[in-house]
C-alpha cells in the first residue's frame, strides 16, 4: 500500500515535471480543447492530427500569412495578438485556480486519512475491516489526485508557454506598429518639407514674376511692334505707298543735292575764270554723312599734298566758331555724326602760303539713317560684324570677323565666345569716325576703350559705321557721358 506522507505535492510535482527547455516545439499551433467529463474530470479531446510534409507546412503557412496581409493590417494583428494574450492570461488564472483547489484536496485526504489511522487503532472486528478499506479508497484518491496535478502542472507549463509566445508576439506586433507609425511620422515630417519648399519655391517665383514683369512687358511691347512692323512690310497698305513715295523722295533729293553740288563748283570755276584766280586744291566728294571727302590738286603748279600740312575744321554756321577736329590731318576726311549741319574747312600750309578749304555748304543727314538708328534704340542691345584694323595704334594682322556689341550701358567686342574688350560707359571712352585713312575711311571708327587700349574697327557699310557711334552716343548721354572722339568735348563744351 502506498503511504502519503506530507511532503507527497512537492514530490510529485518534481517527478511529474519535467525541466522544459525555453525553445519548445509544440505539436500543433492551437491550443488544446478540454471538457469536463465523469466527476467533473477535465478531459482533453483528442484530434485525429495528419502528420504533414515540411513543404506542406511552409506552403500552407504561407498561404495563411498571404491572406492575412490581405485581410488585417499591422494594427488589427497587434489587436488580435492582445485579445490571444488576453485568453493566455485567463487560462493561467483557471489553472492556478485549480492548482489551489488540489492543494485543498490534499490537504482534505491527509486528515481523513489521520482521522481513519487514527480509528483504525480504537475499532475491532468488521468496523476494522471498514476502516482499512475505507483508508484504502482514500490513497487511491491520492494517487489519482496526484497524477491529475501532474497533468495539471504539464498543462500549466504549456499555458504559461502559449502567454509567453503570445506575450512576445503581441510586443513584436506593438513594435511594428511603432515602426510603421515612426515611419508614417517621418514621411508625414519629409511631405511637409517637401510642401514647404514647393511653397517657398512658389513664393520666389512670384518675386521674380513681379521683378522681371514689367521688363517682359516692355519686351512684349517691342515684340508687337516688331509683328506690326512685319505685317506691314508684307501687307500693302497706304502706310507702305508712304514710305515708298519717302524713299523715293530722299533718292532724288540726294541727286538734286549732288547736282547742286556740281553746279556749285562749276560756278566757282567760271568765276575764277573770269577772275583770273587760279586755285592749286579743291575738296571733291559728296558734302554728306555716310561718304568721304578729298582734298585733290586742280593746279599742274601745286605742291604735293605730302610736302604740305594739313589740318581740318567745324565750322558753327550760326557763330562761325572754328573747333579743331583732332587727328584730321589728312588728305581724306570722312564727316561724322557730329559733322552733320556744320561747315568743314581745310587748311593747307607750306612753307610759302596757307590756303583754305571749305565745304559749300553745312554737312547733309544721311537718307533714312535717322530712323534707323530710332528702331535700334529700342532692341536692349545691337550687333554689329567689324574687322579690327588696328589695336593700340598698331597694325592687326588678323582680319578674322568680330562682333560689336552696343548696349543701354556698355560696349564689347567679341571674337566667337572670346570677349576682346569690354567697358562700361565713362569718361575715359572715346569714339568717332576714323579721321584719315584712304577711300575705307567712311566705314571705319576710332573707338578708344579705355586709356590703354584702343582699336580702329571696320564695318560692312557706311550705314552700319554712322548708325553704330549715333546708337553708341545715344545711350551714353542717358548714361550722362558724352561719347566723342579725341578733344570732341572740350569744343562741345565751349
Amino acid at each position: 500500500m502506498t503511504r502519503v506522507g506530507r511532503d507527497f505535492g512537492n514530490s510529485m510535482r518534481k517527478e511529474a515535471v519535467p525541466p522544459v527547455s525555453a525553445d519548445v516545439i509544440f505539436a500543433t499551433s492551437r491550443f488544446p480543447k478540454y471538457k469536463i467529463g465523469a466527476n467533473n474530470q477535465i478531459v482533453e479531446v483528442k484530434e485525429d492530427l495528419k502528420v504533414l510534409s515540411m513543404k506542406e507546412v511552409v506552403a500552407r503557412e504561407t498561404a495563411q500569412l498571404l491572406e492575412q496581409q490581405k485581410r488585417l493590417s499591422v494594427r488589427d494583428l497587434a489587436s488580435k495578438f492582445e485579445k490571444g494574450l488576453a485568453a493566455a492570461a485567463k487560462l493561467s488564472d483557471e489553472a492556478r485556480l485549480r492548482e489551489a483547489a488540489s492543494l485543498e484536496k490534499h490537504v482534505l485526504l491527509k486528515n481523513l486519512r489521520d482521522a481513519l489511522e487514527s480509528l483504525r487503532g480504537r475499532v475491532a472486528g468488521r468496523n476494522k475491516d471498514d476502516v482499512e478499506e475505507a483508508i484504502a479508497m482514500v490513497e487511491a484518491l491520492a494517487v489519482q489526485l496526484t497524477q491529475r496535478e501532474g497533468e495539471l502542472i504539464q498543462e500549466k507549463t504549456e499555458v504559461k508557454k502559449l502567454a509567453n509566445f503570445l506575450k512576445q508576439a503581441s510586443e513584436d506586433a506593438k513594435k511594428l506598429v511603432d515602426e510603421e507609425r515612426a515611419f508614417a511620422r517621418a514621411e508625414i515630417e519629409n511631405a511637409r518639407t517637401a510642401v514647404q519648399r514647393v511653397e517657398e519655391a512658389l513664393q520666389e517665383h512670384e518675386r521674380m514674376s513681379k521683378a522681371t514683369g514689367n521688363q517682359d512687358i516692355e519686351e512684349l511691347m517691342k515684340e508687337v511692334q516688331e509683328a506690326r512692323r512685319i505685317k506691314m512690310l508684307h501687307q500693302p497698305s497706304k502706310v507702305m505707298d508712304m514710305e515708298h513715295e519717302l524713299h523715293a523722295l530722299r533718292i532724288q533729293l540726294v541727286e538734286k543735292s549732288k547736282h547742286s553740288l556740281q553746279l556749285q563748283k562749276e560756278l566757282a570755276t567760271s568765276k575764277r575764270a573770269e577772275q583770273n584766280t587760279t586755285y592749286l586744291y579743291e575738296l571733291d566728294g559728296t558734302e554728306a554723312l555716310g561718304s568721304y571727302l578729298l582734298i585733290q590738286p586742280c593746279s599742274d603748279v601745286a605742291p604735293e599734298l605730302s610736302e604740305c600740312s594739313i589740318q581740318w575744321y567745324r565750322l558753327t554756321s550760326e557763330t562761325g566758331k572754328k573747333d579743331l577736329i583732332s587727328g584730321a590731318t589728312k588728305a581724306v576726311y570722312a564727316p561724322d555724326p557730329f559733322d552733320v549741319g556744320r561747315t568743314l574747312q581745310a587748311d593747307i600750309t607750306t612753307d610759302a602760303f596757307t590756303l583754305t578749304l571749305t565745304t559749300t555748304g553745312p554737312i547733309d543727314p544721311a537718307a533714312g539713317l535717322g530712323n534707323y538708328v530710332e528702331a535700334l534704340v529700342l532692341r536692349h542691345d545691337t550687333e554689329f560684324n567689324v574687322v579690327v584694323v588696328q589695336m593700340n595704334g598698331s597694325e592687326h594682322p588678323s582680319e578674322s570677323i568680330h562682333v560689336l556689341h552696343v548696349g543701354k550701358m556698355r560696349m564689347k567686342l567679341c571674337k566667337g565666345n572670346t570677349t576682346v574688350a569690354k567697358e562700361y560707359y565713362s569718361t575715359s571712352m572715346q569714339l568717332c569716325g576714323v579721321r584719315g585713312g584712304g577711300n575705307a575711311a567712311a566705314q571705319a571708327l576710332f573707338w578708344q576703350v579705355k586709356t590703354s587700349l584702343s582699336f580702329v574697327l571696320a564695318f560692312e557699310s557706311e550705314r552700319e559705321r554712322n548708325a553704330a557711334i549715333m546708337l553708341a552716343r545715344r545711350f551714353a548721354y542717358d548714361c550722362n557721358i558724352v561719347l566723342a572722339g579725341p578733344e570732341d568735348r572740350t569744343a562741345l563744351s565751349s
